[in-house]
């Protein structure tokens, strides 16, 4: 499909900045998808918040939660090289070896391979003495690879006592990270470490949300994604078919997917908390619908015309434009009822990306052409 297809216009004070305090105060619009609505600018809207979402569900239907922990993988360092020395910053990108990360530097023109660079030259790492690397291979687009000299759980230790939130572009531009993103942009109840962006439609729940849910009778499962910033970039080809998707490390465990199969065959829904926990359950899915427990790495990649198997309804935050999340909700929606949503939330004044509000999206009713 053309991506200009998922194109729109976003004003720049619509993005935002903070999150919502408390978090389940954010706003919920609530998206059924009218007759006709894969292919028409039209849907059945409704202005919430996510504080009402128990109401919003039934009884016996299964939230779908991402249990990924977001590692504060943002990183300043000095590269050395002689006697000259030049600012670096990185954004850790994944985890390859027990020594070994793939980042994302800025500016990268200034590295070579055999470069080193060294991080927490203020003092922040004392405790584990000084954290330093070697750039041991360099890619396209500014990604290289790092050989830190720590390795396994110290390596770890030092990257959390160094590193800040790796905020995605369109907040870091406008503002540094700080202590209380260490917080807000994790998820109440993350428990996996390995994510370098948050799942942000997570976000929005406190302890009292889930108490409430809990009430309700609605039951609650994790699947861990561990999310990779690609995941927000915007397509930049022309043409869906051209674009490559970044690869995700993911699980589904055998109880989970056993209670997510026992909750459909009495007739409940799951519920996606997520494009994160929609994408490691439609990886796993067969084509029955049955979920299997699964590991492993996925690329999934979804437009208009894929046919959903596991996911009955979705709650997301709201997307960037040409993004690969954006035609996830048109593929889950319809593109139709996608653009007449976010044309509302945009003239609604709802707040947009990783801390803005959020959605709760049903399936058209039609598939997607």
């Amino acid at each position: 499909m053309r991506t200009d297809l998922f194109d729109f216009e976003l004003p720049d004070s619509g993005i935002a900045l903070r999150p919502a305090e408390p978090r389940d105060s954010a706003r919920l619009l609530v998206v059924h998808p009218v007759e006709g609505g894969c292919a028409r600018d039209d849907a059945d809207l409704s202005d919430r918040t996510v504080r009402d979402l128990p109401g919003l569900l039934n009884p016996g239907d299964a939230l779908v939660f991402n249990d990924t922990r977001v590692i504060p993988a943002a990183l300043s360092g000095v590269r050395s090289r002689g006697e000259t020395q030049a600012k670096v910053d990185f954004n850790l990108t994944k985890h390859v070896s027990d020594n070994s990360w793939r980042a994302f530097a800025r500016p990268a023109k200034r590295l070579e391979v055999g470069d080193r660079v060294h991080f927490g030259h203020s003092g922040e790492s004392c405790l584990l003495g000084a954290l330093d690397a070697t750039v041991s291979a360099k890619g396209e687009a500014g990604e290289v690879e790092l050989a830190f000299d720590f390795s396994g759980s110290v390596l770890d230790d030092a990257i959390r006592a160094i590193g800040v939130m790796p905020l995605p572009p369109y907040i870091a531009l406008k503002r540094g990270a700080d202590d209380r993103d260490r917080q807000s942009y994790q998820t109440v109840y993350a428990k996996k470490d390995g994510a370098v962006a948050a799942p942000t439609a997570g976000l929005h729940f406190t302890p009292e949300l889930l108490a409430a849910l809990d009430a309700r009778g609605i039951s609650r499962h994790f699947v861990t994604l561990h999310v990779g910033p690609g995941t927000f970039l915007p397509v930049k080809v022309d043409d869906t078919d051209e674009h490559k998707m970044h690869s995700e490390w993911g699980e589904i465990s055998s109880e989970t997917a056993a209670a997510l199969n026992e909750t459909r065959a009495r007739g409940g829904r799951i519920v996606a908390v997520g494009t994160t926990s929609l994408r490691v359950l439609e990886s796993a899915a067969r084509d029955d619908g049955r979920i299997p427990p699964w590991s492993g790495e996925t690329s999934i990649f979804i437009t208009p015309g894929y046919r959903f198997k596991a996911i009955d309804v979705l709650m997301t935050n709201f997307h960037l434009p040409r993004s690969t999340l954006f035609m996830l909700v048109a593929a889950f929606s319809g593109l139709g009822t996608m653009r007449a949503a976010y044309g509302h939330a945009i003239h609604s004044g709802y707040r947009f990306y990783s801390y803005g509000d959020a959605s709760l999206l049903f399936p058209a009713k039609f598939p997607s052409p």
